[in-house]
């Protein structure tokens, strides 16, 4: 009679081998999910919808913080930032206070907002002598108009906050302001 044995035969120190071998397998899943998940999370941002924050109204602009800026070289009228007023918000947006003079003296004052990654712009409020700001009523994003001798919005679009579909400067609203205050624009060329 022959003594039947098991054909295979797995000593202990093999099984400890095997279980080290799965446990470094199960961290390696782990870890290749969790970077697989952290990558998906950046593209899911993108998916997210773009939401305004709130807007609070400037101080009234004072005549020492106004910088003029070029509009074309028949313009009917004078238009100037108040430099205090501009900022690059979180949903980046650059909001600022517009003041337009025409020949005749008429003064506008609008605090608006420009998104250069649509090529749109808003209208917030209208200011008033007094001080006083009243809201407007076409307070809807509509698209940037760079036509005409008075392109105030192309103007400041493609001379001075915009370049492509991104805030100029890196979105430094100090750069901006010192680019208006001395009348830099990003294309100097460019009328």
């Amino acid at each position: 009679m022959t003594s039947m044995q098991p054909k295979h035969i797995v000593s202990l120190s093999s099984l400890r081998h095997l279980r080290r071998v799965v446990l470094a397998c199960s961290l390696l899943a782990a870890c290749a999910g969790a970077l697989a998940q952290g990558f998906d999370e950046e593209f899911d941002d993108e998916e997210k919808p773009w939401q305004e924050i709130a807007v609070q109204l400037p101080p009234t602009p004072q005549e020492q913080n106004l910088a003029e800026f070029y509009l074309s070289p028949n313009a009917t009228m004078k238009a100037y930032i108040d430099l205090n007023s501009v900022s690059v918000g979180t949903d980046k947006v650059v909001r600022y206070t517009v003041v337009t003079r025409t020949e005749g003296g008429a003064v506008n004052v609008m605090y608006e907002g420009m998104r250069c990654e649509t090529w749109e712009k808003k209208t917030y409020a209208f200011g008033h002598p007094d001080g006083k700001w009243s809201r407007s009523r076409r307070d809807k994003w509509q698209p940037i108009r760079d036509i005409g001798v008075n392109r105030i919005d192309g103007a400041l679009f493609r001379d001075y906050f915009c370049e492509g579909k991104m805030i100029a400067d890196n979105e430094n609203a100090k750069r901006i302001v010192a680019r208006l205050k001395s009348q830099t624009r990003l294309d100097p060329v460019r009328r």
